[in-house]
């Protein structure tokens, strides 16, 4: 780990770079990071790369915000619409001209039509009135879903054509109708909201 914060400190100071973040680290292992930095006078990384949406929240929600009130690591977020499963397009299968018809996506295509795959497209299908009621499409509501929460620094875009990177931009006008009541109307149809440890003590 000492090497590692020295050799990005060592970017950092020769002016190859202005931060440097972590991805897919465990919350002990950026801790370990920072707390090497600050032993050495290194620097510690600023950010997390983390996946992050409707069904994937337990590190981004549970694991990094104490990172984040601790020692201001903030979360650069991945796969807002899950490889594609929350746009909508795997409603009724999978089409023949999708991500997940191809051959070195068959671990996708396994999970849209496995049992738990259903069961997110039938949630999926659920939510849809909420965004029509916020005049949004379902990736828009899903990408300003991510953005509401207050450590995630940023949410990375996974576009394949102009059009889909247009529309999910489209989720900076969601974000101001994201209201509590909105999001607890999210939360009692996803109903897999991850509890901390601040939730069991209140």
């Amino acid at each position: 780990m000492e090497e590692i914060v020295r050799a990005m400190t060592h970017v950092i100071n020769q002016g190859m770079a202005m931060y440097w973040g972590t991805s897919r680290w465990s919350a002990m292992e950026i801790m370990e990071a920072y707390s090497v930095a600050r032993q050495f006078n290194m620097i510690p990384p600023v950010c997390e790369q983390a996946e992050y949406h409707l069904f994937q929240r337990e590190k981004v929600e549970v694991q990094l915000p104490e990172l984040y009130h601790k020692i201001g690591v903030g979360a650069m977020t991945w796969s807002p619409l899950a490889c594609g499963i929350i746009s909508g397009k795997y409603g009724n299968g999978v089409p023949e001209s999708s991500r997940a018809s191809l051959k070195c996506y068959q671990w996708l295509k396994e999970r849209i039509v496995s049992e738990e795959g259903r069961k997110q497209q039938n949630k999926l299908k659920d939510l849809s009135p909420i965004a029509e009621r916020l005049g949004c499409t379902l990736p828009q509501l899903a990408v300003a879903w991510c953005l509401r929460n207050e450590g995630v620094s940023s949410v990375l875009l996974g576009s394949s054509t102009p059009e889909q990177l247009i529309e999910n931009l489209g989720a900076i006008q969601v974000l101001p109708k994201m209201t509590t009541h909105v999001v607890n109307e999210i939360d009692n149809i996803l109903r897999n909201k991850p509890y901390s440890k601040k939730d069991y003590r209140s």
